[in-house]
C-alpha cells in the first residue's frame, strides 16, 4: 500500500503562511499541507521533536543540527489605548517612553538589551495577557507589528518605534532531514519559479518545460533573428554607403534593408547574362 506524502509546516502568532500555502497548492496538489500553530517558545522544540517538517519561526534559534533562513524584519510598534497621548505622534521614538510602564511579557519576542520605559510590578505571562493590561490604561506594550495586529482591539492603536528591537521571522527545518518536500518550501518562500525550482515540484513541469519556455526561447530566437535583421540592417547600411562611394553618391533610394545581398545580387546578374 503506498503512502501519501504530506508536509507540516509550524508557524508562530504573528505569521501568516496563507500566501505560501496557496502556492505550494497550486504546484504539488498531491501533497497535502498540514499547518501547525505553535507558541514562539514551542517552535524549537516542535522541529526537534518531529512534529513539523518545517517551521516559520521567530529568530533566534539555536542552530545545533537546526536550519535558518532569515525571511524579513518586522517593525516595532508600540501598543496604547486609543486616547493616550501618543495617539498625537505619527512614529515614536523610546526615549518618548521614559515615563511610561512598558509591558515585557514572558513570551516577548523582541531582543531587548536594555528594556526601554518603567518596568512593570510584574510581568505578564503573555502578550495576550499584557494586551488587557494595556487596554485597562495601565501601561504600554512593544511588540512587532503583526501581533498588534493579531490582538487587534477598537479601544486600542499602535504606531511605529523605528529605534527599538525588532523580531526577525526565519525558515527553520532540522537540517539532517533536508528532504526534496522542505527544498520545495525553500524555493517557493524565496520566490522560485516552478522551472528554477530544485524540488519535488520540478517534476511535473518538466514534461511541459518545452512548451513553457517557448515564449521565452522564442523571445530569445526573436532576438537572434532580431539581431540577425540588425545586422542584416547594419550590413545594408555599409553596402548602401560602400555603393555610394563605389558609384559616386547614387542616390539612398536604391539600397533597401537587405540592400547589401541585393546589391550583390545586381552586380552578379550581368556577368551571368553575359
Amino acid at each position: 500500500m503506498q503512502v501519501t506524502p504530506s508536509f507540516r509546516l509550524a508557524y508562530v502568532p504573528g505569521v501568516t503562511p496563507g500566501k505560501w500555502a496557496r502556492v505550494w497548492a497550486d504546484r504539488l496538489p498531491d501533497v497535502p499541507l498540514g499547518l501547525v500553530a505553535v507558541e514562539a517558545a514551542e517552535a524549537e522544540p516542535t522541529l526537534r521533536a518531529g512534529g513539523a517538517d518545517a517551521g516559520l519561526v521567530r529568530l533566534p534559534v539555536d542552530r545545533t543540527g537546526l536550519s535558518a533562513i532569515p525571511l524579513y524584519t518586522e517593525v516595532t510598534v508600540v501598543v496604547f489605548p486609543k486616547d493616550h497621548w501618543l495617539a498625537a505622534a505619527e512614529e515614536v521614538g523610546l526615549g518618548d517612553l521614559a515615563d511610561e510602564v512598558v509591558f515585557h511579557p514572558l513570551d516577548d519576542t523582541l531582543a531587548w538589551d536594555a528594556l526601554p520605559g518603567r518596568a512593570a510590578v510584574e510581568r505578564p505571562a503573555s502578550t495576550a495577557d499584557a494586551i488587557e493590561l494595556v487596554a485597562a490604561g495601565v501601561g504600554v506594550l512593544l511588540v512587532p507589528q503583526s501581533l498588534a495586529r493579531l490582538h487587534h482591539r477598537r479601544d486600542l492603536t499602535f504606531r511605529p518605534v523605528p529605534d527599538a528591537a525588532q523580531s526577525q521571522v526565519a525558515l527553520s527545518w532540522p537540517e539532517e532531514q533536508t528532504t526534496d518536500l522542505v527544498e520545495e518550501f525553500i524555493g517557493i518562500v524565496r520566490g522560485r519559479t516552478v522551472n528554477s525550482s530544485r524540488g519535488r515540484g520540478q517534476t511535473a513541469p518538466a514534461a511541459a518545460a518545452p512548451a513553457k519556455q517557448s515564449p521565452a526561447g522564442g523571445k530569445s530566437g526573436a532576438g537572434r533573428s532580431g539581431g540577425g535583421k540588425a545586422g542584416a540592417g547594419r550590413t545594408g547600411a555599409g553596402a548602401r554607403t560602400a555603393g555610394n562611394r563605389a558609384a559616386g553618391g547614387r542616390p539612398r533610394g536604391s539600397g533597401s534593408g537587405s540592400g547589401g545581398s541585393s546589391g550583390a545580387a545586381r552586380r552578379g546578374r550581368p556577368k551571368r547574362k553575359g
